[in-house]
């Protein structure tokens, strides 16, 4: 009987061992890399805002564009939210956008925390996690800033301060 116990518990932990196995080769050798990098052409996209209008991001070519991609479940945007709402309405007359990408909520979820925010920038849901695949976006929130000329300058994760909102925003003033 012991010995029976042995063998059981010897081929259970040879299973755990090969399911750790796999899951570290999975997650090491998994490709980590962006797929937009910085000085890359920013991929073309067309979502719709909230009031139905469609926003594509080659109709800004000219213009600076600020993508961001957030949650309302997401803690650091939730404060970094009105610091862009802020500097939108500092930027917004001098050639600078805001492209505000939801990731996969219900409209009214959006739209109810765009209102209690009082957002003032154009709000699209990727509802089909599109947009944010094709940047390669994993964490949130997450920032492109994209030149004039349709082309990446920066990518950056993590809450924003006003700061750095307004700096960016100035990186890509045309």
């Amino acid at each position: 009987m012991k010995k029976r116990r042995l063998v059981v518990r010897t081929i259970i932990l040879l299973i755990l061992g090969a399911a750790v196995a796999y899951s570290l080769y999975e997650n090491l050798t998994k490709d980590t890399k962006l797929k937009v990098a910085v000085g890359d052409q920013a991929p073309d996209f067309a979502l719709v805002d909230m009031q139905g209008n469609k926003h594509r991001l080659s109709d800004y070519r000219g213009q600076g564009v600020f993508l961001n991609f957030w949650g309302t479940w997401c803690p650091p945007c939730k404060k970094e939210m009105p610091y862009i709402n802020n500097q939108y309405e500092q930027f917004k007359d001098k050639g600078v956008q805001v492209l505000s990408v939801d990731i996969q909520e219900p409209e009214l979820a959006v739209n109810q925390y765009a209102e209690r925010l009082g957002l003032n920038f154009p709000i699209m849901i990727d509802t089909e996690k599109e947009v944010m695949n094709v940047y390669g976006v994993d964490l949130l929130p997450a920032t492109f800033l994209v030149d004039k000329n349709g082309k990446v300058v920066k990518y950056y994760t993590g809450e924003l301060t006003e700061n750095k909102v307004k700096e960016f925003m100035e990186q890509i003033k045309p």
